[in-house]
């Protein structure tokens, strides 16, 4: 790979800059220009309520909010070109559709790798029944449900867009009420609508309500709790803090303590004490922390346990990595991350370094020009003529500076075009309320309409010229659209059978755990081997399509060359066609990838990785152990269609590795498969080949067999596992 040069580090460092690129770039641009005509002109003063014939505030926020949403709605279609493109979104939609059916977790179906993978937690009841749903906390789901309760969970996001904006004026006017000392009401009003109108603008709030993303809902928490803590309503607080926790758990430290602090220096409410304010605070959080218990237990079968450190737990490694300390990282979904970042361990520097990179992205966020989110700091100092600093804007920099730290430790910057820092998005509306408060700050009363509008003519520049280029890059990513998108089914005249997805998304967003296959369509992974066909003959052969999405050969990941622009992204044409699996023959073939994440590994991480020359399919399941000279033990599944004697085969893929960890360490690695009583035993030798091992005789019995791998002294590879009944 070619290193970049310092000019190239320097320009990555400042962000892309041109002319407005696209439409919305140049409807930004145009607004621009509208607002600082205001600026010259001094006129716009009854926008912010302010004159002899104010704009009525009703109807400032309903247009307000209703601005907000309808971005929010041409984003969905400019930028995201019409459904969720980020995996983690198109896991919240599945989420969303399965709680509009009521589940938390659903049975998975069988083969259950027909419908396992990446974002999904899979386990078997003590009852022998396989379960599944998604890793996330329940809390944005459960606002997705009652959009696909109405037919439109799309529609959700640009709801709460509406509702930020209300939030955020709600928010900027108590914050102004007490930093602003002696202010006339009419400036606090102008100083809470500048708020307002700063969150419609904002373009980073326009992409995280737009893709099902659980940031805007989180941000609309804290404001919401914030705001009643200030006004001493401490049920109201306390319910939307739990609604946080319910949303984003570790996004609610940071609210929930300053809520706290809030409620017992607050002057209306510490009369009652300490203890009660306390006391009552957290009954009020009850409901949905126990939501988020409800939906934890009813994903992962236990009660305390975490969703997400299971699935990783089960999917990635080493052990540990979904963590803090210098075993954080996890290899397989963020190895190159790790690999360039923190090859050593996550320690103090690397996890400054991580924090740094979020702000770094995050100051674009804020108003979609970096030096815009430095007005936050404004507040902080002590008002004209006064001798004290605002509490208010106190405590809502201490939600900002606790929520940095709060997410701090955890190694994975999350940073990426469009969605930004998005682990710091939740405290958006937040940073409006104050950059708004300190303009107010900064210019005189009369002023004040200049200095507002300067600000959103400033905003709606920085997204022409530079922000929107983020936005574009999202856009093209991927294939530049949607992995599933039902009108391509509609087109295709499919309305009820069996379609097989090739990718996470496209699984994630057109699977409905409540599907029937003569009613509906049932969306299954495409896994290329025979456990196709064993789904479809258990279906009884419904009318069968294939939903091919090819993302294009694009320069994403080509070397970078110095003064030389890389090639345009190539849409992707996804194509629906009749499509049937073969039909089986004498052997049964399985690929083990196709069993990722496993049930249960231990000591090492077992995952897919490519073997382009051996593998069929180009891919096998990799075992190491960690250490790498230790031994790691995972089990997986094998589907069985009848009872019976089998004789079972296996091919496994030598000298395999995973990119960016070590797989292999000073002696040749041993690997051992046991299945029921029979085991198998090689050793690693060094080179790509495949080899197949003896058979053996095993008897079993459907629905599925469990199969554990072991690795000793370095990673071993299983490329598949053949079954021939016998008579």
């Amino acid at each position: 790979m070619i290193e970049p040069t310092l000019a190239q580090k320097l320009r990555d460092l400042a962000g892309s800059w041109g002319r407005p690129p696209d439409d919305a770039a140049k409807l930004a641009a145009a607004l621009a220009v509208t607002a600082l005509l205001l600026v010259l002109t001094g006129r716009g003063r009854s926008i912010l309520g302010l004159g002899p014939t104010p704009a009525p505030r009703r109807i400032f926020l309903w247009v307000t909010a209703f601005s907000a949403a309808l971005l929010s709605i041409v984003y969905i279609a400019h930028y995201l070109r019409g459904g969720p493109r980020i995996v983690d979104a198109t896991t919240y939609f599945l989420q969303g559709r399965a709680l509009s059916h009521g589940d938390f977790a659903w049975p998975a179906g069988d083969p259950s790798a027909s419908f396992r993978g990446r974002f999904l937690l899979y386990r078997e009841t003590a009852a022998g029944e396989g379960m599944m749903g998604g890793i996330f906390p329940p809390g944005y789901p459960l606002l997705l449900a009652f959009g696909f309760g109405m037919g439109a969970p799309m529609v959700v996001g640009p709801a709460i867009a509406a509702a930020l904006v209300l939030a955020t004026y709600r928010l900027t006017r108590t914050i102004a009420e007490d930093a602003l000392a002696n202010a006339p009401d009419q400036l606090v009003e102008a100083v809470a609508r500048t708020g307002a109108l700063l969150s419609v603008v904002c373009a980073a709030l326009r992409y995280h309500t737009a893709d099902t993303m659980s940031h805007a809902a989180t941000a609309l928490g804290i404001a919401l709790a914030l705001d009643a803590a200030l006004r001493g309503r401490v049920v109201i607080a306390g319910l939307v803090v739990g609604a946080v926790v319910a949303t984003r758990p570790m996004s609610a430290v940071a609210i929930a303590i300053v809520v706290a602090v809030v409620l017992l220096r607050h002057p209306t409410v510490r009369a009652a004490g300490a203890r009660r304010i306390l006391v009552n605070l957290a009954a009020a959080t009850l409901p949905g922390v126990a939501l988020l218990l409800v939906a934890q237990h009813a994903v992962t079968g236990a009660w305390l346990a975490s969703s997400q450190r299971m699935y990783y737990a089960s999917s990635d490694g080493p052990p540990g990595c979904w963590g803090v300390g210098t075993q954080a990282g996890c290899l397989f979904e963020h190895g190159e991350f790790v690999a360039a970042r923190f090859a050593n361990g996550f320690g103090i520097v690397a996890a400054a370094g991580t924090t740094l990179r979020r702000l770094r992205m995050h100051l674009l966020d804020v108003a979609n020009l970096e030096p815009l989110a430095l007005l936050v700091l404004v507040p902080l100092a002590r008002a004209r003529g006064t001798a004290r600093r605002s509490p208010a804007a106190l405590a809502a920099l201490a939600v900002i500076g606790l929520h940095v730290l709060a997410y701090a430790p955890f190694y994975f910057d999350g940073n990426y075009p469009g969605g930004g820092a998005r682990l710091f998005a939740d405290v958006v509306p937040v940073e409006h309320a104050l950059i708004a408060v300190a303009v107010a700050r900064l210019v005189s009363a009369a002023r004040f309409v200049r200095g507002s509008f300067a600000l959103l003519a400033t905003a709606l520049a920085g997204f022409a010229v530079h922000a929107s280029f983020e936005h574009l890059k999202l856009a093209d990513r991927d294939g530049g659209r949607p992995m599933f998108e039902p009108d391509l089914l509609a087109r295709a005249n499919v309305t009820s059978g069996l379609v097989f997805v090739d990718t996470d998304h496209g699984f994630a967003l057109g699977h409905d755990p409540s599907a029937r296959i003569k009613s509906g369509v049932v969306v299954a992974r495409l896994r290329n081997d025979d456990r196709d066909r064993l789904l479809f003959d258990r279906l009884d052969h419904p009318p069968t399509y294939l939903y091919k999405y090819e993302t294009p050969v694009t320069a994403v990941g080509a070397p970078r060359i110095p003064g030389v622009a890389p090639p345009p992204p190539v849409p992707a044409a996804p194509v629906v066609v009749p499509w049937a699996p073969a039909a089986l023959g004498d052997t049964l073939h399985f690929e083990a990838e196709a069993e990722w994440p496993a049930l249960s590994q231990s000591n090492g991480y077992a995952v897919p990785v490519y073997s382009e020359l051996c593998a069929f399919g180009s891919r096998a399941l990799l075992l190491t152990p960690t250490p790498v000279s230790g031994r790691a033990r995972a089990t997986i599944t094998v589907p069985v269609p009848q009872p019976g004697r089998y004789e079972v085969a296996l091919r496994i893929v030598q000298g395999s590795k995973l990119p960016y960890a070590t797989s292999r360490g000073a002696t040749l690695p041993r690997g051992t498969v046991t299945l029921e009583k029979e085991r198998w035993d090689w050793v690693d030798v060094e080179g790509a080949a495949s080899a197949d091992l003896a058979t053996h005789e095993v008897v079993l019995t459907p629905p599925a067999a469990h199969l554990v791998l072991e690795a000793e002294g370095g990673g071993v590879a299983v490329d598949r596992i053949s079954l021939k009944r016998l008579p």
